[in-house]
């Protein structure tokens, strides 16, 4: 086989930049494991840090060129646009509130995104995005983790397919402890960056993982809100952003929904749970235990789900990795979100029309939708728990 030159890119690879996630980032390693996971692409340039000096020494400690360690996302867009060999896609995990310049600046240049949710900040800058990738016609994802379990798909698939009939209810949660003391005050620097308006935007445990339980009820069951009443509470002392949330739902197709998020629920590490009702029966997932979940029908016994061991739709069984009674899990599920990605990416390098209601990744429509939710609670708790349109 005739290896490619160094000068050429190659078609069945692709080539990304990372902007944050550097130095004490627990996020951006996390990215990079999962992306390596399947080999599709290559870390080859970023802006690591603020700080210039502390960027340049974590990008050479990954091995990568000193030419491409850029001081700023606006140059490291614009010279990568400018290369031959210049990336494919751009991933974006700094702190909420940088999300929608750097986004920005490297779709203005023609190349595509990966963004951390929650996407941005505001609505109308998570719109601005969606029509600019439209526009350019440029490949858009947003890691909404868990998505990539195949046991999410699965439940995906069954409630598409009518197993438990129209949805009446759902009940959702997702209680952490992290945030139970005054983290933020410790050392802890994404307690810190997550307690700060001006880092985490208008609201930090909606926007983190109240976030989280919205994406997941919309991506399981397609429903859609029409309206919400939420309470965001600030239990710890001086806080200023919620650490605790209540909010009740009406979706459009009439069902209804309570959904919990808290980060001081002490006793609970990451407990994404969601329970969804219908007319022919149940379905239940944990995030904890990921590769399994049950389906009861209405007077039939209780069915258990394991990913592994039964076999799943296509769209899920392809992205299981390892056999049954071998757990898999966070980085299994970021690099099903990247296989996915790339996968379309590479599929559209190679000029193949792209149908995008096949795509397995959340897209920025989706990114947007999770802003607008957050902003819809925290405009809800504010007026007093009251009902707000989306």
């Amino acid at each position: 086989m005739i290896e490619a030159s160094k000068t050429e890119k190659r078609v069945d690879r692709l080539t990304y930049g990372m902007v944050g996630g550097g130095p004490g980032a627990f996020i951006g390693d996390v990215h990079r494991t999962a992306i390596r996971m399947d080999d599709k692409a290559t870390l080859v340039c970023g802006v690591f840090s603020r700080d210039a000096h502390k960027s340049k020494e974590f990008g050479a400690s990954l091995g990568l060129d000193p030419a491409r360690l850029y001081p700023s996302f606006e140059e490291m867009a614009r010279k990568e646009a400018e290369r031959p060999d210049g990336i494919d896609f751009a991933v974006i995990v700094t702190p909420n509130a940088a999300h929608y310049e750097a986004c920005k600046s490297f779709l203005n240049h023609g190349i595509n995104v990966v963004c951390d949710k929650p996407l941005t900040v505001e609505y109308h800058e998570a719109k601005e995005l969606a029509e600019l990738v439209e526009r350019k016609g440029l490949l858009f994802g947003v890691t909404y983790t868990y998505t990539g379990y195949p046991a999410v798909k699965q439940i995906t698939h069954l409630i598409a397919s009518g197993e438990i009939g129209d949805i009446r209810f759902v009940n959702a949660e997702y209680p952490q402890e992290w945030l139970a003391t005054r983290s933020e005050d410790s050392g802890n620097r994404q307690a810190a960056w997550r307690t700060d308006p001006a880092f985490s935007g208008k609201s930090n445990c909606v926007g983190d993982i109240g976030s989280h339980v919205e994406n997941m009820v919309a991506t399981m069951t397609g429903l859609r809100i029409q309206r919400l009443s939420a309470r965001l509470d600030k239990f710890v002392e001086g806080r200023q952003l919620d650490d605790n949330a209540t909010i009740m739902v009406e979706y459009t197709n009439g069902a209804k929904g309570l959904y919990w998020s808290s980060q001081i629920a002490i006793g609970y590490d990451n407990g994404l749970r969601v329970r969804i009702f219908g007319t022919k029966g149940t379905i239940e997932w944990f995030q904890e235990h990921p590769d399994h979940f049950t389906m009861v029908k209405l007077g039939e016994a209780t069915q258990g789900w394991s990913r592994g061991r039964d076999v799943f739709v296509d769209a899920a069984q392809r992205y299981n990795r390892l056999p049954s009674g071998h757990p898999e899990g966070v980085f299994e599920a970021f690099a099903n979100i990247y296989k996915a990605y790339a996968n379309a990416l590479l599929s559209k390098k190679a000029g193949k029309k792209l149908d995008r209601t096949a795509w397995e990744f959340p897209t920025v429509e989706a990114g947007a939708d999770g802003v607008r939710f957050i902003g819809a609670c925290v405009e809800s708790s504010e007026k007093g728990a009251a009902w707000v349109t989306l």
